[in-house]
């Protein structure tokens, strides 16, 4: 008797660790992300005040460079554009990854939690820091970031056009 009570409150205790562990990403991640863009010329040199659009699945928003704004969270990639009169435009796609929440959800939480983190954004991250090339199209891979550096990208071949 004392047997099955042990197994049936080790099964309870479980599954409520199941249950609290469910939805990590959305306890663990707000549903932004913080990010710091700045742009520069190709030699290298700062180019202030460019106005930069930076847009995903959930909407868009605008930040004069250098600076830094909360971008939503979202599975899909954020595409920027920065234009300042007299310059060429400084372009940028930048790849949304999966964060650490979304892999916890899977390990303790089962395909629930991963669910709704996947469908709120909160299980994926952009990179903090940006820094976009005038002129240029780089992608931009939070996996390349490195602490107190800003993430430089890398060329983006543009895509031939459907015949």
């Amino acid at each position: 008797m004392a047997t099955s009570r042990n197994c049936l409150f080790r099964h309870a205790c479980i599954a409520f660790v199941m249950v609290l562990t469910q939805g990590c990403a959305s306890i663990v991640n707000d549903t932004t992300n913080p990010m710091r863009v700045e742009t520069y010329s190709q030699a290298g040199t700062e180019v202030a005040d460019m106005q930069c659009k930076l847009e995903n699945d959930y909407g868009s928003q605008t930040v004069k460079t250098p600076g830094t704004l909360q971008i939503r969270r979202s599975a899909k990639d954020l595409h920027i554009i920065c234009s300042k009169i007299g310059e060429p435009d400084a372009k940028g796609v930048v790849t949304s990854r999966a964060n650490g929440g979304m892999f916890g959800n899977i390990i303790f939480g089962g395909g629930i939690g991963a669910i709704i983190d996947h469908n709120k954004g909160t299980a994926y991250s952009y990179p903090q820091w940006v820094r976009l090339v005038v002129g240029r199209m780089l992608g931009f891979d939070r996996s390349n970031d490195k602490d107190g550096m800003p993430n430089l990208g890398k060329d983006v071949l543009p895509t031939p056009p459907r015949s």
